[in-house]
């Protein structure tokens, strides 16, 4: 911190990326409000204790390794050179804990991909607030598969799938395609701004491959194979889930910036602005593009939900949130027009896709996640592609920078949904479905996966009307 500047901007950017993280902190709320609303009575706690439970395993294996993939990975490894080693990520380093006497490194060296600016002694200040805003994404990854998997999947069997989307196979597309040097970045023009593939294609994909080898819940289809509605039990609790997601998401897009940059240092051209906002590529953008794009991609999104759904309130929601996530991926650049029309084409393809597939694959997504997330996820970046054709996907300091191509956005979108969602997703879950770690015994779903709560809470409720009658029989009461 070398000036009065400099200082004020490490201080900002800390503290912007901390505001992000009780942001996103709604997300997870709205996902566990959301996920119980469409859980019928009997399941209840299981849905909710799942849920609960993937923050402290993801936050403890993310910070022991996932945070590390990130800087470790963008290479490939072995695609565009061999695996980087970073001090600020290995989970013994000393910027990955309590800090407060500057750099506390020997090495000067700029922190891979974000510029001579952002450096050891900026990186000190802001590493934990970014690794922070990370693991909120690693949550909502994790909890968009807990939505397709309600009713039926074993605790353990989730939480273990939780930890490998959340800590291993989205932080390496993070690497891949996140990172202003990562591979699809530099080599395939991948753009993806605020996560269209990044989180939700791969997120999608994933829940996809466990459901594929979970099953429908029982009950679900019908013997000709007709899908049976088991509608929310409480569409109010859906509806305030989905809200506060949407709430959430502006953390969520406003984690996906850097606040606060220097262009002219990454090589931006002269007599400019040298002071801007950049996205997670460190490509110019302002916190403006966020406000129009998110509500006019929202809103886009919400009209084509209410007039495909003929007014259902469920998916007419989720066909908000469908908009926002098709939008993503170029809402840094999109006119406000275009947000809102690539947010209606989105929410359209995942609410006919969704009925589609399931008819056709008698796939069962309680809540949508795989069409919302995924489907729609995959759209965004190939309709990016195309709208944005021959923009800058990667920062000036890259000479020369690769530019966005709708065959390289195809390309990501496959790697996202296919390579690192729906592949080691069914592996996994062939794995524990063969070790019979997979899913609840038939009974035990028939019966609701509370019954040993519900159980112990009907014996303690007589024990106390017991002990009740007894005591007013010795005072006297009854007789």
């Amino acid at each position: 911190m070398d000036t009065d500047i400099g200082a004020l901007t490490v201080i900002f950017t800390e503290f912007y990326y901390w505001v992000t993280v009780p942001l996103m902190f709604l997300i997870h709320v709205g996902f566990c409000m959301y996920e119980v609303g469409a859980t019928r009575h009997k399941n209840h706690v299981h849905t909710l204790m799942k849920n609960t439970m993937l923050i402290p395993l993801v936050t403890v294996t993310f910070f022991f390794f996932g945070w590390w993939i990130y800087f470790a990975f963008p290479n490939g490894p072995g695609i565009t050179g061999g695996i980087t080693q970073s001090d600020n990520a290995v989970p013994w380093g000393e910027l990955m804990g309590t800090h407060l006497g500057g750099p506390g490194v020997a090495s000067q060296d700029p922190v891979m991909g974000y510029g001579v600016e952002l450096g050891n002694s900026f990186w000190a200040r802001i590493n934990g607030v970014f690794w922070a805003a990370f693991l909120l994404f690693s949550w909502t990854a994790a909890s968009i598969v807990s939505g397709a998997t309600i009713e039926r999947i074993r605790p353990s069997a989730f939480w273990i799938l939780a930890v490998v989307i959340g800590s291993f196979t989205w932080i390496i597309d993070a690497a891949w395609g996140w990172h202003p040097d990562g591979w699809m970045v530099t080599q395939l023009g991948y753009h993806d701004a605020y996560a269209s593939g990044v989180i939700h294609a791969i997120a999608g994909g994933f829940a996809l491959g466990v459901v594929c080898v979970l099953g429908p819940r029982i009950g679900k289809f019908a013997p000709d194979g007709t899908p049976r509605n088991i509608n929310p039990h409480n569409k109010w609790l859906v509806t305030i889930g989905l809200f506060l997601i949407y709430c959430g998401f502006w953390g969520f897009y406003v984690a996906c910036n850097v606040p606060i940059i220097d262009h002219g240092t990454l090589g931006g051209a002269e007599g400019v602005v040298n002071f801007t906002a950049t996205t997670i590529y460190l490509t110019p953008t302002t916190l403006s593009a966020i406000v129009f794009n998110f509500l006019m991609s929202l809103s886009g999104g919400l009209i084509m939900g209410y007039i495909v759904s003929k007014g259902e309130a469920f998916w007419t929601y989720s066909a908000g949130l469908a908009g926002v996530i098709t939008a993503s991926a170029g809402n840094d650049l999109y006119h406000p027009y275009q947000a809102m029309i690539i947010g209606a084409i989105g929410a359209y393809c995942a609410y006919k896709l969704h009925f589609w597939v399931e008819r056709k694959f008698k796939i069962d997504d309680p809540v949508g996640a795989i069409a919302v997330h995924g489907y729609a996820g995959f759209i965004g970046l190939i309709i990016c592609g195309f709208m944005l054709w021959g923009h800058p996907a990667t920062a000036a300091y890259h000479d020369p920078g690769a530019v966005i191509t709708p065959w390289g956005q195809l390309a990501g979108a496959i790697i996202m949904f296919g390579v690192l969602g729906f592949l080691p997703a069914f592996i996994v879950s062939k794995i524990l479905s063969g070790m019979g770690m997979l899913r609840v015994p038939p009974a035990v779903e028939l019966v609701g996966l509370d019954m040993s709560e519900e159980m112990a809470e009907e014996a303690d409720a007589i024990a106390i009307s017991e002990a009740d009658i007894a005591e007013a029989k010795r005072l006297g009461l009854l007789s």
